[in-house]
């Protein structure tokens, strides 16, 4: 599998190119983002779910055992991470299994990076998805760094390295009958096709089990109109600008990217079906249990800031089952 698709140079060039090319040398080429030696990773320069609290690795956790359970307990259960970053959420699903089942579990961190040091052993570090996977394969905050072409009013958006836009040629082609598709009408918008067709590849090497996308999400319905590029850098957002010193980011249209039987849920609905719960602890515990209410207290809050409205909660989570039952059901 491959994010780079069509684009074939990854030196960042002076002249004004397609938004996708210039995402995709500022952030895989030569020095880009995500690629840098010593660099911080993601965590770095924003917060995802796997940073906010280890609830969320604790429900992908209680997943993976559900497709253990689905699979009839295989000796050997794959666990793929794509868009891995420095390998936390790995290393907080192997924390959070139990002991029988985490000795069964392969784990594989897909990354374009350098493995970072002191990652456990245990942890597979690879350029693309293993085929034949039986498990999970789970992508946090992947397809939003899956480079895509802007367009507006029926136009490719071009760009210079400092973030300077353009008008370019005609949309034609498929990225045209994308548009007509899944972002139709006047205005500016990001064709989501590289991204279909990097999950579709990654759905591709799964066997037999889910595979599990989450992300900014918006659908056919409400596409943004006036898109949602943009950029981050050291925990703000900043503009968009492809010369490799910050994150180049767009919201996904994971409705688009759905295949046959796929279901896709907000992360609100996801995370509840999975036992994470913002509800506060009975006060009579903070008199019988003191200690153990404060730390009720504070698993509450993180599980309300990853089901919150308006914030993480409303990530969608598209559910893609291979030979295995759908779920959430």
């Amino acid at each position: 599998m491959s994010t780079q698709g069509e684009v074939a140079d990854l030196v960042p060039v002076p002249v004004p190119v397609r938004w996708r090319t210039a995402m995709e040398a500022a952030l895989y080429g030569p020095d880009g983002f995500y690629v840098r030696p010593g660099g911080s990773g993601p965590a770095g320069h924003f917060r995802t779910s796997v940073h906010a609290s280890p609830l969320y690795a604790g429900a992908v956790a209680r997943l993976l055992q559900r497709v253990d359970a689905e699979l009839g307990h295989p000796q050997e259960l794959d666990l793929v991470d794509v868009g891995a970053g420095r390998g936390e959420l790995l290393t907080g699903v192997l924390g959070a299994l139990p002991a029988q089942l985490a000795a069964r579990v392969r784990p594989y961190a897909v990354e374009r990076a350098e493995r970072p040091g002191a990652l456990d052993p245990r942890i597979r570090w690879v350029p693309e998805p293993p085929e034949g996977t039986r498990g999970l394969l789970f992508a946090n905050e992947w397809l939003d760094n899956v480079p895509l072409e802007i367009a507006e009013d029926g136009h490719y958006v071009l760009v210079a390295r400092d973030g300077t836009e353009s008008p370019g040629p005609a949309v034609d082609g498929a990225d045209l009958a994308w548009l007509e598709r899944w972002w139709p009408g006047p205005g500016r918008a990001e064709i989501g096709r590289a991204r279909d067709e990097a999950w579709a590849e990654a759905v591709a090497t799964v066997d037999r089990g889910l595979a599990v996308a989450v992300d900014y999400a918006h659908v056919l319905e409400a596409r943004p109109p006036y898109g949602t590029l943009t950029g981050f850098r050291a925990g703000r957002e900043v503009p968009p600008v492809p010369d490799g010193t910050c994150d180049v980011t767009a919201h996904v249209a994971l409705d688009a990217c759905a295949g046959s039987g796929a279901v896709l849920v907000s992360q609100r609905e996801a995370l509840t079906a999975l036992g994470v719960s913002g509800a506060r602890p009975p006060l009579a515990l903070a008199t019988s249990d003191p200690a153990g209410y404060v730390r009720a207290l504070a698993c509450a809050g993180e599980a309300a800031e990853l089901t919150a409205r308006g914030g993480l909660g409303d990530f969608g989570w598209l559910v893609q089952p291979v030979g295995v039952a759908p779920w959430p059901a």
